[in-house]
């Protein structure tokens, strides 16, 4: 898990989204604050919600094409418990709140692939399961 979350601000341009992204070399970043995490906005909204569309990315504001709602689990649970949600909801990135509901970290399946042993059969299954889209959301 990364302790240390860069998010970006609703009001933020695509553009400015993607120009962060790559600065910092990620897929995604959360929208808002630690303390109001309005969404997510990741690389794939905005190759199909800007780019497949013909839109200008100097146009579009984050708040209109970002993700919702973002789903997370507490700093307490299990990394199974992550797991299972990623699993759950297709997802790629699970945020982490306290127990006030603040975002304190942010895991990734990358992160989860560095950090279980990956010569487990019954983990490259279930990591595998992960990165696989649905059938009905293709």
């Amino acid at each position: 898990m990364s302790r240390h979350v860069e998010f970006i601000p609703g009001k933020a341009t695509v553009s400015e989204a993607a120009e962060l992204m790559g600065e910092l070399d990620v897929g995604a970043l959360p929208v808002g604050s630690a303390n109001e995490l309005e969404g997510i906005v990741t690389d794939r909204d905005i190759l199909y919600r800007v780019v497949a569309r013909g839109l200008n990315g100097a146009d579009v504001l984050v708040q209109d094409v970002a993700t919702r709602p973002v789903i997370g689990c507490g700093e307490e649970d299990t990394l199974q418990t992550a797991m299972d949600l990623m699993a759950t909801h297709s997802i790629r990135r699970l945020a982490i709140r306290d127990g006030d509901g603040r975002v304190v970290g942010w895991i990734t399946l990358a992160d989860l692939a560095r950090q279980l042993l990956v010569g487990s059969g019954p983990l490259q299954g279930a990591l595998r399961d992960l990165s696989e889209v649905p059938a009905q959301a293709r």
